[in-house]
């Protein structure tokens, strides 16, 4: 387009999120008028994009992190002939795929959800990743950012990972409106604070006003062809551009236009502009996932093996069989067994150093590019990336996520490093999936298993050696669970998962002197839970002893009380969990002194066997 074309289109683009928002009522559209140009110049004349195939391995992807701008995206999909001028208008209503902020999960041209703000970037990184080392193409990422959210440190790990991976397909334009929600940005205007941020980490950046589209034009010109390093286009706009009420005013952020109107009649009235956006290189094609027989790793029964151990062998013999499949480490692969897969891998190895939402986001966008991503770390530094898990959810993405060192048994390095709320947060994402191997053979199955689903599954991983249970053959479906002991006279059954199966076991054998029958389940499959079995034991046994090296809130206690949720009696369930801080200790001392070892359940159990006994 030329420089009459790309105004008309930028105004366009204005009149048409004043439009929606005034429609639906509320929404954000001074923030979408500030970067209209720079979106109008960006889809005439740089992004190449079939939206016909939105899988395409050869398009450009653009991501608007500043996602309460959504009024301004669907105008210009609007503008590409891909959203209709009367579903515009159904912006924010019930059942419309034009949502406050934009989710993959109604639109599919939107590779991630935003609106938690400072996740595009980390996301764009992923996806450039994706593109720039496993597609090797020359497929572009476009990052439209906000400047209030460059105070997010999570922009900052993302910039540092782009300039040390030397990502020049990667191009964020920030968008230096000046004003945030309740007043002025940080740096206001001054762009210059801006570009020596970006700067220190190893960026290009291109200074310019975001009014001037030929300006823009110039610049993302620029950005395309500066190589060996990512490219920051820093924008001076105006938030609320052309209308005089607005423009550049304090307390108009996340308000239909008062008076909208008259704001579109100064704006110059509603057009039908349209874009041709370029299409991808006919020559790309799909990556193809190389597929070889899976020859999981096998341990005898009686082997002490870490699960850790057992998983990194695992991924590795997955990356093996399956090419879609990518790892990514915070940089603690040698603890979390990552190594092995990157060893053998290293194509497909990624290293995030210590920044976790960085992680996060990176397998976040390396799943909308069609890989299956295993994101590790220890299982207490993932809490730090909480918030992308729920992004990540709310996008819809398939993402895997393994957290080792769990819970108090890995013994002396004390609380700071045990992961003792990870099973609560994982819980709690919706439609996550979340497993807790007790050996080296299930720990392997369930890596498999992980790798099929949906949505956002969770391993746990643990520290120290424990017996192998299970031959290498057995199966175990998402979902289910293993009884280990069972009788016709059986008083109680203890519930486990992880390191406290072993002590459960343990605490069996011990009753089983004092004359004492106890059931034992493997409960692996923390969500979903095994429901039929739990219930089945709850009828035999009457009573209920859930052990686990987690808090108890939200953890497994919680999860087998949920299962008679369903209007079922409620048996007598006794939960032993990790309920004071912990310090530095062995890792049996520690189990010991949270009451979840041998000793703490057959303990538990003696008592509600007299307790019953007595009554």
């Amino acid at each position: 387009m030329n420089t009459d074309q790309l105004v008309e289109l930028g105004r366009q683009l204005r009149v048409d999120s004043v439009r929606a928002a005034d429609a639906a009522g509320s929404g954000h559209p001074t923030s979408s008028m500030s970067a209209a140009d720079l979106v109008a110049v960006l889809f005439a004349n740089h992004l190449r994009y079939d939206f016909e195939r939105p899988d395409h391995p050869a398009n450009d992807r653009f991501v608007l992190s500043k996602g309460h701008a959504s009024p301004l995206l669907y105008s210009a999909y609007k503008a590409a002939g891909a959203v209709e001028d009367a579903e515009l208008l159904t912006f924010r209503r019930l059942g419309s795929r034009l949502e406050g902020h934009p989710t993959p999960r109604r639109l599919p041209w939107v590779d991630t959800a935003t609106g938690s703000l400072g996740q595009g970037l980390p996301v764009g990184v992923g996806l450039a990743l994706a593109a720039k080392r496993l597609d090797r193409g020359d497929a572009r990422v476009w990052v439209l950012c906000g400047d209030s959210e460059m105070a997010e440190g999570s922009v900052w790990e993302a910039a540092e990972q782009a300039g040390y991976e030397k990502l020049d397909n990667l191009t964020t334009l920030v968008d230096v409106n000046r004003l945030g929600q309740r007043g002025p940005t940080r740096h206001g205007h001054d762009l210059d604070a801006y570009a020596r941020r970006f700067a220190a980490f190893g960026w290009h950046t291109v200074q310019i006003d975001g009014h001037d589209v030929d300006a823009i034009d110039r610049a993302l010109a620029e950005a395309t062809a500066t190589t060996g390093r990512p490219t920051a286009v820093i924008a001076r706009t105006l938030k609320g551009k052309g209308v005089a009420a607005v423009e550049d005013r304090e307390g108009m952020h996340g308000k239909p236009l008062p008076r909208a109107d008259e704001a579109i009649a100064e704006l110059g009235g509603p057009g039908d502009a349209r874009v041709s956006v370029h299409e991808p290189p006919a020559t790309a094609v799909p990556h193809s996932a190389t597929a070889e027989a899976l020859h999981l790793p096998r341990w005898d029964t009686g082997e002490e093996v870490a699960t850790r151990d057992a998983f990194g062998k695992a991924l590795a013999a997955l990356g093996t069989a399956r090419g879609d499949v990518v790892a990514l480490d915070g940089e603690v692969g040698d603890s979390t067994r990552t190594e092995m897969f990157a060893e053998e891998h290293p194509d497909r190895y990624f290293e995030c150093y210590i920044a976790e939402q960085q992680l996060v986001a990176c397998a976040v966008g390396m799943a909308a590019r069609g890989r299956v991503p295993f994101a590790v770390s220890f299982a207490a530094f993932l809490t730090r990336a909480h918030d992308f898990v729920r992004m990540a959810a709310v996008s819809g993405s398939g993402i895997n996520l393994v957290g080792s060192h769990a819970g108090t048994a890995i013994g002396q390095d004390g609380p700071s490093q045990m992961g003792l709320e990870d099973l609560a947060m994982f819980r709690s994402v919706h439609g996550s999936t979340v497993l807790y191997p007790c050996d080296a053979n299930q720990t392997a199955r369930l890596v498999v298993e992980m790798g099929d689903l949906d949505g956002i599954r969770y391993l746990r991983t643990s520290r120290g050696d424990t017996p192998v249970v299970y031959g290498p053959d057995e199966e175990f479906p998402v979902g289910g669970s293993k009884v280990l002991r069972s009788g016709d006279r059986d008083r109680l059954t203890v519930v486990a998962a992880g390191v406290t199966v072993h002590e459960a076991l343990a605490a069996a054998d011990r009753l089983a002197l004092d004359g004492i029958d106890v059931r034992v389940i493997d409960l692996y499959s923390v969500k979903p839970v095994d429901t039929a079995t739990l219930h089945r034991a709850a009828e035999e046994t009457g009573c209920l002893i859930t052990v686990e090296d987690h808090h108890s809130e939200g953890g497994l206690g919680d999860a087998v009380a949920e299962a008679f949720g369903d209007g079922r009696p409620v048996p007598r369930l006794v939960r032993l969990a990790v309920r004071t801080m912990p310090g530095s200790a062995a890792p049996d001392e520690q189990l010991h002194a949270a009451g979840i070892d041998a000793i703490g359940i057959a303990t538990a159990a003696k008592l509600l066997v007299e307790e019953a006994v007595v009554r």
